[in-house]
């Protein structure tokens, strides 16, 4: 009880509420903002399943279509910050709103567009509305649950991308093989439109005292230690994982033996085992963070080095591929959460930062992977990579529970003696 009043700095009747409130309903409007971020990552993904049609209709190679994807996780790295502080003064349910209308003219251009060079700009500028929808629409997610269930209403809008995964990539992938690849495209912006009016309806609008508000006081976040110990966090639990996943299909075929028309199914596996595990790990994480943070960084470590040794049996590596979804993403919503806590007063740009750094350590977790993949170790190299980047999440991740632990004892020996358990 101590440890976990400690960490939220609560009165007792609210630790009593924090107790109980977790298995309350949560609001509509965070199963709405779910599915917005739905569309947010089959758009960031969807690509991956159509780069041949695209690549022959546009006269690129499967190569420089590729640029696709990369363009797209140059624009959320950047654009989820820059974004967050272009619309600090815009109420966030108007800035949600035009994030999706940028999102569907953006789809709209990719699907008209002939040109390849006018979709990489259309491509970038999606991102940049996709970065600005998710810093919000994390905030917005933990702020109306409340501090008793944040990190599980931010496991339950993280669980939209991670269905998009499971159904929204493969059904997009699917119906571009079938009819063309513009289909999906033209789909994603009808569905932006249609989340349009869902935000507009269901997100309540900003408290005046959330209207005033600054950059300068939205910099100032920067100087917390702990959200860019956090942040380290979110880069390397999601390099580790998706440094190995990018490059899972080699390893699969070549080393496990699987069949390469099994391939997707081994995938949706995968899907299945992270949107459970951001559910579970948004879930936990309002109970014990620190326990999930440091449980799920430490068990990917085992699973991916599991996946090197044993990745030439074929039932073993499909077994850890799913579990890899389950534990590796788990923690995510919790690391969000902590990050926008630890921001203070600038709660956008914490969350902003998270999107930022998870795409960050995508990037570069691929791009070594990639290269582990070219080098002597082979198919393996990527899970090698994967499992080194992994464990560097237990350093961030411990240092800020042992920080907490240190705060939290410091509070309880400096207030009893004067009757100060309960701080404000």
């Amino acid at each position: 009880m101590s440890t976990r009043a400690g960490v939220r700095h609560a009165p007792s009747d609210v630790r009593a509420d924090a107790r109980e409130r977790p298995t309350a309903r949560l609001p509509l409007v965070v199963y709405v903002l779910a599915l917005g971020t739905f569309l947010m990552g089959t758009t960031e993904f969807v690509v991956a399943g159509l780069l041949p049609e695209m690549a022959g209709d546009l006269q690129v190679s499967v190569a420089q279509a590729g640029l696709l994807i990369t363009v797209f996780a140059v624009g959320m790295i950047i654009g989820a910050p820059l974004m967050a502080m272009l619309t600090l003064r815009l109420p966030r349910r108007l800035t949600l709103v035009l994030a999706l209308a940028v999102f569907a003219v953006g789809h709209v251009i990719v699907a008209l567009g002939s040109s390849f060079a006018l979709l990489l700009a259309a491509r970038f500028l999606t991102a940049l509305a996709t970065g600005a929808f998710w810093a919000v629409a994390n905030v917005v997610a933990a702020r109306i649950a409340g501090p008793a269930a944040s990190s599980r209403a931010l496991g339950v809008v993280g669980s939209g991308a991670m269905l998009a995964n499971v159904a929204g990539v493969p059904l997009g992938a699917f119906a571009g093989q079938v009819a063309s690849w513009r289909g999906p495209f033209w789909a994603l912006a009808v569905l932006g439109t249609a989340a349009m009016g869902l935000i507009a309806r269901y997100v309540p609008p900003d408290a005046p005292a959330q209207q005033t508000v600054s950059i300068r006081s939205e910099l100032s976040a920067l100087r917390s230690g702990r959200l860019w110990l956090a942040l380290a966090a979110c880069a390397t639990t999601t390099g580790g994982v998706l440094s190995t996943y990018t490059y899972i299909s080699p390893l699969l075929t070549d080393r496990a033996g699987v069949a390469a028309g099994l391939v997707p199914l081994v995938l949706v596996g995968f899907g299945v085992g992270a949107l459970a595990g951001s559910l579970a790990g948004g879930r936990l994480g309002d109970l014990r963070p620190h326990t999930t943070t440091l449980g799920a960084a430490a068990t990917t470590t085992v699973l991916l080095l599991a996946l090197c040794l044993l990745s030439g049996v074929t039932a073993p590596t499909v077994v850890l591929v799913a579990l890899l979804g389950l534990f590796g993403l788990g923690a995510n919503p919790v690391l969000i959460s902590l990050a926008v806590r630890f921001a203070g007063q600038a709660p956008t740009l914490g969350s902003a930062l998270t999107v930022s750094a998870f795409n960050f350590g995508t990037a570069a977790g691929s791009w070594i992977a990639g290269r582990a993949l070219d080098s002597p170790l082979g198919t393996t190299g990527p899970a090698m990579v994967g499992t080194m980047v992994a464990a560097l999440t237990l350093i961030p991740t411990t240092i800020i529970a042992l920080a907490q632990r240190r705060r939290s004892a410091s509070a309880g020996r400096g207030g009893c003696p004067q009757h100060q358990k309960h701080p404000k």
